[in-house]
C-alpha cells in the first residue's frame, strides 16, 4: 500500500536565512525566508520550525501562508543568533494544484554565519540557503 502513495519531489522552493539591516531598530538581524522560485503559485503553505541539539530543544513555531505567488518570497521569522548553535529545522508543506508537497529543510548547527553567505535567488540579498 505504501508503494501506491506518490510523494512528489519538491523543486525550486528554498529556505534562506538572510542577514539584513533593520531600519527601525538600527541593528543587523537574521531573518528566515521561504522562496518560491517556481512558475506557479503555492497554496496553503504551512511551515513548522524548531531548533534542537542533543540536550536542548526550542519551542515549535508555526506559520501559515494562504498563497505564495510564483517567483516570490515571504518572511518566516526573526532568528536570534544563539539559535545558530542548534540544528534549525523547517518543515514545509504546500499545495501545488491538487498535489500536496512536503519537505524538511535543516540548517546544521553553526552553519548560519557571515562566512557562509551567498546570493539568494529572487532577493537582492545574501544569506545561507538550503535547497
Amino acid at each position: 500500500m505504501k508503494k501506491d502513495i506518490d510523494i512528489p519531489k519538491v523543486e525550486n522552493v528554498y529556505i534562506a536565512v538572510v542577514n539584513e539591516y533593520n531600519d527601525l531598530y538600527k541593528t543587523q538581524d537574521w531573518n528566515a525566508y521561504i522562496i518560491n522560485d517556481k512558475d506557479v503559485d503555492l497554496e496553503m503553505v504551512l511551515i513548522v520550525t524548531s531548533g534542537y541539539s542533543d540536550d536542548k530543544m526550542t519551542s515549535i513555531f508555526r506559520k501559515k501562508l494562504d498563497k505564495l505567488p510564483k517567483k516570490s518570497y515571504a518572511k518566516i521569522e526573526l532568528m536570534q543568533e544563539d539559535l545558530f548553535t542548534l540544528n534549525n529545522q523547517f518543515k514545509v508543506t504546500f499545495f501545488e494544484g491538487n498535489a500536496m508537497f512536503d519537505k524538511t529543510y535543516t540548517f546544521r548547527k553553526n552553519t548560519i554565519n557571515l562566512n557562509a553567505l551567498q546570493a539568494v535567488p529572487l532577493m537582492e540579498a545574501k544569506g545561507v540557503l538550503v535547497k
